[in-house]
This record gives C-alpha cells, structure tokens and sequence, in this order.
C-alpha cells in the first residue's frame, strides 16, 4: 500500500492537469490579460483625454473660432456698422475681398516690403546674435555683465525702446544727426523715420538707399539679436571642446575650426532661429507702427491691416488680407514643423 500523501484518495487532492483544463488552459489567461491591458489602456487614452482637453477648448476659443470668423468676414461683403444684423447663413458669400485686395497696387508693394523686411530682420538678428554668442563664449573678467547687457534689448518695452530710437534718430534734436554733422561730414539731416530714399555716391556711384526701411530692420535686429544669442550660447556650451583642440592641433586656423568643426554643428539650431525669427518678423505690427506708422515705405501687410480697419472702415478687405498673411505664415509653419519632427536617420 502506497504511503505517498499525493496518492492517497481525499477531499485535498488536486490534479493539476484538471485544475488547468477547468480555468480553461495558458490560452484563457493570455485572453484575460489582454482585455484587463486592453481596458487599463482604455482608462489611460480617457485620463489623458481629459488632462488635454482644456488646452484643446482654450486653443478652440482663441485660434480656431476667431480663425473662421474672420474668414466669414473675408467671404461676405459686411461693413463694421450692418454686423450684428449678419448672421452666418443668411449671409452674401462673395470672393470680391480677396480678388481686390490681390488685385490692389499697394497690396503688392506691401508684400515686396515686407519679404524684405522679414528676411533682413531674421538673416541679421540671427547673425548678430551668432558674433554675440561667439564673443561671450569663453570666460574673461566683466563676461557676467556683458552677458546681462546683451539681454536689455530684449528684456525694455518695445514701446520705451521705440520712443529712445525716435529721440535718437530726431532730425533736430537727436545725438545721431548731431555727430553725423559734427564727426561724419553730413551736410544735412538725415530723415531717418520718414525719408523713403537717398542716394549717396559711392566712389562715384550713386547709391540708392532705403533710409526708413533699413532703420526699422536694424531696430528689428537690435531688439530681436538676443533672443538668437541665448539659443546659440546653450548650443556653443555644448559643443565637443575635444574636436576643436585637436582641429587646432592639426594646424587648422580659427576659421577653419568655425567653419568645419563648429559651424556643422550649430547648423539644426540656426535652421530652427531662422524660422521662428521668420515667423515672429512676418507678423510684426508693433516696432514698425510706433516708429514710423508704416511712412516712408515701411508699410508692411500688418500695418495695412490694421489701415483697412482703422481708416477705411474696410472689415472684409481687412480680413481678405489677414488671410492672404496667414497663408504665408502657414508655409513657415509648416518648414517649423517638418524641421523639428523627429525622422529616423536625419541629422539635427
């Protein structure tokens, strides 16, 4: 007679094999854990759902509906005055807003200004911020505060640094057209703010010189540089100081060290600047308005915008051609994102 516990008869004895053919065998439990995964999963997309979801109804209420109102407004032939007897469906739905606004001679004028405009403002604020980056890299006694001073532009209200560049720049009674008298030779003042050409002689060569135009691209660079200058010193900190000695060691010169060791690196950070800087320039409005109100051929498409609505009463024109904008601003847009979406086997 067997004395081995696991072969006697009793309410305890468990067979093993019955046991896993009752709960259904290894494929029940690989089903159960799928659907318990599959409803954590669930629980997981609602909690973040919800976690989102007031980003999503702020980003509604301010992007979005202002977005098809306006182009509701660019579509309809509406003067400010009938607006709240117009109603989206009982509404004249017409093309005549945007096919006069493109059709308009100022309308092209505005743009040429302000391509000009945002490609001068992005090129020299980018690399002004680059020579500021390079010169502050290292450390020399007084770094700290330069540093900080390079930072005032960016950090003074763009209305009190507007009002010291016209006190500067007055014809009058500004310090420029005084030492440009003075030191430089100038027979007369020079209307920065509102002088839409001059025509100096270069070696003999008369010169044509947008005056206002340069003056707000290099207010533009001076106010927009620092912001370049502290993407670039993060990048610079960053850089491998071991290729740069050994490049130097070989024998290589300063410019050649920029050129091939840190240049090729700084290259995904100035690509970045140079579309955002774009961006933000395209859509400027307040540094121009305050400096010149878009006289002496600085008027770009915001500030003839704001004219269409302001001047002319034009609501439809004024929002034909905030359209017109934000389709350019949607081709920045959309080089921002396909250049900072992570692919596979692309260098930064």
């Amino acid at each position: 007679m067997s004395t081995d516990p696991a072969d006697r008869p009793g309410p305890h004895r468990v067979d093993p094999g019955r046991e896993r053919h009752e709960r259904g065998g290894p494929v029940a439990s690989e089903l159960t854990r799928l659907l318990r995964s599959s409803s954590y999963s669930q629980r997981m997309s609602r909690f973040a759902l919800a976690l989102v979801s007031p980003t999503f109804l702020v980003v509604a209420l301010v992007v979005v509906v202002p977005f098809f109102w306006t182009l509701f407004l660019a579509l309809t032939d509406v003067r400010l005055i009938d607006l709240p007897d117009t109603h989206l469906f009982n509404a004249d739905y017409t093309v005549d807003n945007v096919t006069r606004v493109l059709s308009s001679a100022n309308f092209w004028e505005s743009a040429v200004v302000t391509v000009c405009y945002t490609f001068f403002g992005t090129v020299g604020s980018v690399a002004v911020g680059l020579v500021a980056a390079l010169a502050l890299r290292r450390a020399f006694p007084g770094r700290a505060l330069l540093r900080s001073l390079v930072l005032v532009p960016f950090a003074v209200p763009v209305v009190a640094a507007a009002l010291v560049w016209q006190t500067a720049l007055d014809p009058q009674f500004g310090f420029v057209n005084a030492a440009g008298q003075r030191w430089l030779g100038w027979e007369e003042p020079v209307l920065f703010l509102s002088q839409r050409m001059a025509h100096p002689s270069v070696l003999g060569v008369t010169v044509p010189v947008p005056v206002a135009l340069l003056t707000v691209i290099a207010f533009e660079v001076w106010r927009s540089f620092a912001f370049s200058f502290l993407f670039l010193l993060a990048r610079l900190q960053a850089v491998n100081g071991e290729l740069v000695e050994a490049a130097r060691i070989d024998g290589a010169a300063p410019s050649q060290v920029f050129r091939h060791v840190v240049l090729p690196q700084l290259a995904g950070v100035i690509s970045l600047l140079l579309m955002l800087r774009a961006i933000f320039i395209f859509q400027n409005f307040t540094d121009i308005y305050l400096l010149t109100g878009g006289a002496g051929g600085t008027q770009v498409l915001s500030v003839q915008v704001y004219e269409y609505l302001t001047a002319r009463s034009d609501l439809g024109g004024a929002s034909a051609l905030g359209l017109v904008m934000a389709a350019a601003m949607g081709v920045l847009l959309v080089g921002y994102i396909w250049r900072t979406e992570p692919r596979s086997g692309r260098r930064a």
